[in-house]
């Protein structure tokens, strides 16, 4: 069994696979002041049913929580081989970024999946606590891509600093056009967001001069599938199944 972490800002997934097949996998809030010894008591109670691990992959988007991991892994899991998605890495994705060290290895192993997955070119639309834009060639080289601000985090700064206007449940409205204070507001974030998602896949489009397949993952994916325009795929595993990927390419 391998057990793929994917650690994200807000949510961490984790994820078993038995061989090629994803067999059991957990979505939880990451907690960036967890230490070594409460992750590794967090794995334990939800491994408890699966196999002992026979290797482990994962990669992190936060420093501290990834210092840990490595406390975790050195501790608990000595005698598992270990792939750690950093600089170094062989990922098989050229990166063709300024600085690829500036790339965040969650949208590497996207970008690995995707084409490994769907061919290229490819546009990974992923939504998590930002709304990453990863593009894909059709040789599968990472062409860098956009960042936008995340749903959630939009909308917890506009219940922040807006006195009359709350939370709401994030749900299509009856219509575009609200007959109410939450209905006007799921219509902005909704139609609002898919706007944006549609928009920045079709610049993108123009610019690779070809038909993208386009890639929806994270969490949030979901609540945009059936109103997008542009999005032709789902793959909600899309990052684990990346960190297989990349196990396997470093020996697993």
């Amino acid at each position: 069994m391998l057990l793929a972490i994917d650690v994200g800002n807000t949510n961490t997934v984790i994820g078993c696979f038995d061989g090629d097949k994803l067999v059991e996998s957990w979505r939880i809030k990451t907690d960036s002041r967890a230490t070594a010894d409460e992750i590794a008591l967090l794995l334990r109670g939800l491994l408890v049913d699966e196999p002992v691990p026979e290797g482990i992959a994962a990669c992190s988007t936060v420093p501290a929580v990834l210092h840990e991991l490595r406390g975790v892994f050195d501790r608990y899991y000595s005698d598992v081989p270990t792939v750690i998605v950093e600089p170094g890495v062989r990922t098989g994705v050229p990166i063709l970024y300024d600085n690829p060290r500036e790339v965040g290895a969650d949208r590497i192993v996207n970008a690995l999946a995707a084409y490994t997955l769907h061919g290229g070119p490819a546009i990974v639309v992923d939504f998590g606590t930002s709304t990453n834009f990863d593009v894909v060639s059709d040789k599968g080289e990472f062409l860098g891509g956009a960042l936008a601000p995340g749903i959630e985090i939009s909308v917890d700064a506009l219940a922040a600093r807006a006195a009359r206007l709350l939370k709401v449940e994030l749900v299509r409205p009856r219509s575009v056009i609200g007959k109410s204070t939450v209905e006007a507001l799921q219509s902005g974030i909704i139609f609002g967001f898919t706007g944006q998602i549609d928009g920045i896949v079709r610049r993108i489009a123009e610019e690779l001069g070809g038909q993208p397949v386009v890639i929806a993952t994270g969490g949030l994916a979901p609540l945009l599938l059936a109103e997008s325009e542009t999005i032709t795929v789902h793959e909600p595993d899309l990052t684990l199944i990346g960190l297989r990927l990349v196990f396997e390419r470093n020996g697993g």
